[in-house]
């Protein structure tokens, strides 16, 4: 029978079918956050780490990212995670990307660069955007601490299949519309609840078009639709990424690798549970009004009624939305004042989302009052941004340029932009405090943050372009 791209890597996986099948887990990523208090409960119990050399750790999620960083973070206990990462990684033989090495970062940015991410593998993390490396061909999802404990233990988990679920996604993005501009759009169209449960696999003619680290933005932000993981097919951009990548195969490995991954893609007549068909030519910029990633609109319109929400929103999370966000219907979003700029976070902090915000910021200035701050998604990400010059741009344009790092993405007791404070962030989520108690998030794309940055306010970057 014609079988889907996540069918393939399934089927390949599948240990046993009873009950919640048995798949085998090729990769097991773990960051400071969880990762130690996972390797402490598995030694408590007596066991240990099956297979060490397929397990990688980093350090991200709540490290220090002002330069000249230390151990100490500004998360409460935060060094006691680190701490323990650091002696639990070294205690059961996991390579560890700690603070200081050359390849430390987010880790679904530091993954696919270092290419411990590869078409066909199962990968596992616990982090709820796990599915960013589906981006490359593999099936990725997020766990949680007792499940990658387990996944240590044993190299295999039990999972309830997921649907598949089609996203065509036909014609070509223009007018400044980025990745993150068309996963707004999509969920905004299909809602936060759109793709739950399933195994997402984008794919068509915007998708084979576009660059490999878009790809990861797209896949990124199937979370905020409840996905189980999102997928696309790997193909001649994905071969180029990877090569040369110190985790990808060598020599006579690679070729072979090569010829399996050619064969990862879904079958013509491949059936899907769900499919939604989008054209890439009707997305503009986008930035979100309210307090969850569906609540977004094209960045030269009004925040919506209720009759144009109610398709996602009850009437209760509409109103909470608005006032939380300090908004009202009808109101423009462009021109909104703002009191903060974010770039960074595992949606947007690559070279090239740093490169295109560098694109509008050269030759000018934040505006007054504004706090604007970069932080890059790895070590590596930081070091080819200097080596061009792009810190230059982003240091003379006002912004703070820090270590690599989740930082401001989510607060988790260390450092916020404040309570009140209105920021245009380039992260994945805008939840009600999610950079701190009591700030609002408008999620958009690198462009439009350092658009949005210099003019002081909300900003259409067509405008700037133009």
């Amino acid at each position: 029978m014609p079988r889907t791209l996540f069918d393939k890597i399934w089927s390949d996986h599948l240990i046993a079918a009873p009950g919640d099948p048995l798949l085998l887990i090729d990769r097991i990523l773990l960051h400071e956050r969880t990762g130690g208090v996972a390797l402490q409960s598995l030694t408590s119990a007596g066991r240990r780490v099956v297979r060490p050399e397929s397990a990688f750790a980093t350090m991200d999620h709540v490290v220090d990212t002002l330069p000249g960083r230390t151990d100490k973070t500004l998360m409460p206990t935060g060094s006691r995670f680190i701490e323990a990462t650091r002696r639990e990684t070294r205690a059961a033989g996991i390579r560890l990307f700690d603070i200081g090495d050359e390849s430390q970062g987010i880790v679904h940015v530091m993954s696919p660069e270092l290419g411990i991410v590869l078409p066909g593998l199962t990968l596992v993390c616990p982090d709820s955007h796990t599915g960013t490396q589906g981006a490359l061909g593999a099936l990725a999802w997020g766990i949680g601490s007792t499940e990658a404990e387990h996944a240590l233990a044993t190299q295999t988990l039990r999972v309830a299949r997921p649907r598949a679920m089609r996203v065509q996604i036909d014609g070509e993005l223009h007018g400044c519309a980025t990745a993150k501009d068309l996963a707004l759009h999509i969920i905004g169209r299909e809602g936060a609840r759109g793709a739950q449960g399933c195994a997402v696999e984008f794919m068509g003619e915007a998708i084979d078009r576009m660059e490999i680290e878009a790809r990861m933005t797209l896949c990124n932000m199937a979370t905020e639709m409840s996905a189980f993981t999102a997928m696309i097919a790997p193909d001649d951009r994905t071969f180029a990424y990877l090569r040369g990548r110190r985790f990808a195969p060598t020599g006579d490995a690679w070729d072979a690798a090569v010829t399996y991954w050619r064969g990862l893609r879904s079958d013509p007549d491949a059936e899907f549970e769900l499919s939604a068909s989008i054209d890439a030519r009707s997305v503009s910029p986008m930035v979100t009004w309210g307090t969850n990633p569906q609540q977004a609109v094209a960045i030269d319109e009004a925040v919506p009624d209720y009759d144009a929400a109610a398709r996602h929103d009850t009437r209760d999370a509409y109103e909470r939305a608005l006032a939380y966000m300090d908004l009202r219907p009808a109101q423009p979003l462009l021109g909104l004042p703002i009191d903060g700029a974010f770039i960074g976070a595992c949606t947007n902090s690559r070279l090239s989302d740093l490169r295109s915000a560098a694109a509008i910021l050269e030759h000018r200035h934040v505006a007054p009052g504004v706090r604007a701050i970069c932080v890059p998604g790895s070590t590596a990400v930081k070091r080819e941004a200097e080596a061009e010059g792009l810190d230059r741009i982003f240091r003379g344009a006002g912004f703070e340029w820090r270590e690599s790092g989740c930082s401001m993405c989510f607060y988790a007791g260390g450092e916020s932009f404040g309570r009140g404070q209105r920021v245009v962030s380039s992260t994945n989520r805008n939840f009600e405090s999610r950079q701190g108690p009591g700030t609002r998030t408008h999620l958009a794309s690198p462009a439009t943050v350092a658009a949005s940055a210099v003019a002081g306010r909300i900003a259409d970057v067509r405008r700037l372009t133009a």
